[in-house]
């Protein structure tokens, strides 16, 4: 049996058009006792003449139907998270004010309240919910709110995941190098930890290797946090990963958000994640995309499979795939960021505070944890910056201050680290002499990492050549 035989079948369709037809049906059964009857029949004689396409636009200019109190949306609901059943729920024309209409949101052009024709451009897009909406900035506070309450009531908080470098790894078929060719043979020639994690999707001529642990990541993450993805990858890449990653569509539903889903060029955005920034925590391999939302961010060590992803990165070495080795499933990235996400949680529902959980703020928490991890390191840098560039500005000199080190420019008895890329430098002679820890710049970025302060002894300094 070959990788391709295995792989899940693919699809167009998402969960929001069906979340979509669930609510239409929900809408007929209401207009049935509910519309204006000449409305109603206005309705039907127009319906034979057009194509079943117009259907969604006339549903939402019925601006008298009132779906009844009643109404079970707990069926959605254990479809999809409360938010994007909520926004979805405003396709179905929910009961309009007799006041003016604010506009809460645009459905194929038209209010989804009272009808009326709108600006397409006005409000965000939510496409992955539906291709078709768009929601106002007061609407999506609201359902953001609601969205919050409803989350902490279960005790969850939400989670937002990258795709690659951070859930899995891809690489083009034609860049398969030809030592990784053992990938392409008979499913049954592989050794036993990639038969259930590679995957050959020939219809989209990539190849998919999940990372270690993924499976139990996400079962285990679920418990605690509502889930999104979050990908620069185009939509079709997108909801081909998701099946992968949740085959069984318990995790993600039609929270999948794509690169045609920013609001921002090359920039991911909370804007389209309806959720509330004090409930959110992000997990990615790349900073730079969240410049709005770095105190959400949880950033991964990149997971480099496929010999083309190093030569992506830039790595002169051999892959993992080209090593025939892996992560490890146990002590690799993503169990060891399950630790600190259970961590996070349960400080955040910590019963023994006593604030209000909707004035608690998961970024504040995450800040404190972090501050905990170099808690008492005294570090000066040595060969690492650039000459006359301002130690202070340098990316490794803040991640050491947002892990709790104090960072300093020159030498003294209460140093405690010397981080350095020469050891001959004076610095890194005298850290010797003294009987302080000389370390490599890597020890800060893995400490990082693992928001655990790692052991010095792993990251030693070598002698630059002359």
């Amino acid at each position: 049996m070959s990788l391709a035989e295995d792989s899940p079948a693919h699809s167009s369709s998402s969960d929001g058009d069906d979340l979509v037809a669930f609510l239409d049906a929900e809408l007929d059964i209401a207009s049935d006792g509910e519309a204006d009857s000449e409305e109603v029949a206005d309705d039907e004689d127009s319906d034979n003449g057009d194509e079943d396409n117009d259907l969604d636009l006339k549903r939402v200019k019925r601006r008298k139907i009132e779906l009844s109190e009643d109404v079970n949306f707990d069926v959605i609901n254990s479809q999809s998270s409360s938010s994007v059943g909520e926004s979805v729920q405003l396709l179905s024309g929910s009961s309009p004010k007799k006041n003016t209409c604010l506009h809460p949101g645009v459905y194929a052009g038209m209010c989804m309240r009272c009808g009326q024709k709108m600006d397409d451009e006005s409000g965000v897009a939510f496409g992955y919910i539906h291709k078709n909406l768009r929601l106002a900035n007061d609407e999506m506070d609201r359902l953001r709110d609601r969205d919050l309450k409803n989350m902490l009531r279960h005790r969850k908080l939400c989670l937002v995941l990258d795709l690659d470098h951070t859930l899995l790894n891809s690489a083009r078929l034609h860049d398969i190098t030809e030592e990784e060719g053992y990938l392409n043979g008979q499913r049954d020639a592989l050794p036993d930890t990639l038969k259930s994690s590679l995957f050959r999707l020939d219809w989209i001529y990539m190849m998919t290797k999940l990372r270690p642990f993924v499976h139990t990541f996400l079962k285990e993450a679920s418990k605690l946090f509502e889930m999104y993805i979050y990908t620069m990858g185009e939509r079709p890449y997108a909801l081909e990963m998701a099946k992968l990653l949740d085959p069984g569509d318990i995790y993600f539903n039609s929270r999948i958000i794509a690169q045609g889903d920013c609001t921002h060029k090359h920039q991911k955005g909370l804007d389209v994640v309806l959720g509330q920034e004090s409930a959110v925590v992000i997990l990615d391999d790349t900073e730079v995309v969240w410049s709005k939302h770095k105190d959400n961010l949880i950033l991964m060590e990149r997971y480099h499979f496929f010999a083309s992803s190093c030569k992506q990165f830039g790595f002169n070495c051999k892959s993992l795939s080209e090593l025939r080795s892996d992560e490890s499933d146990t002590e690799g990235a993503l169990p060891t960021v399950l630790k600190r996400l259970q961590q996070i949680h349960s400080l955040f529902f910590d019963v023994e505070r006593k604030d209000s959980l909707e004035d608690r703020d998961v970024r504040l928490v995450m800040k404190t944890l972090r501050k905990e991890v170099l808690k008492g390191c005294k570090v000066v840098f040595t060969r690492v910056f650039p000459t006359n560039f301002p130690a202070e500005h340098h990316s490794l000199w803040k991640m050491a201050e947002k892990l709790g080190a104090t960072c300093c420019n020159e030498i003294d008895p209460c140093i405690t680290h010397v981080v350095s890329m020469d050891a001959g430098t004076d610095k890194s002679r005298w850290a010797l002499k003294e009987k302080k820890f000389l370390v490599h710049p890597r020890w800060i970025e893995a400490s990082n990492y693992m928001w655990q302060k790692q052991p010095e002894e792993n990251f030693p300094v070598s002698q630059a050549n002359k």
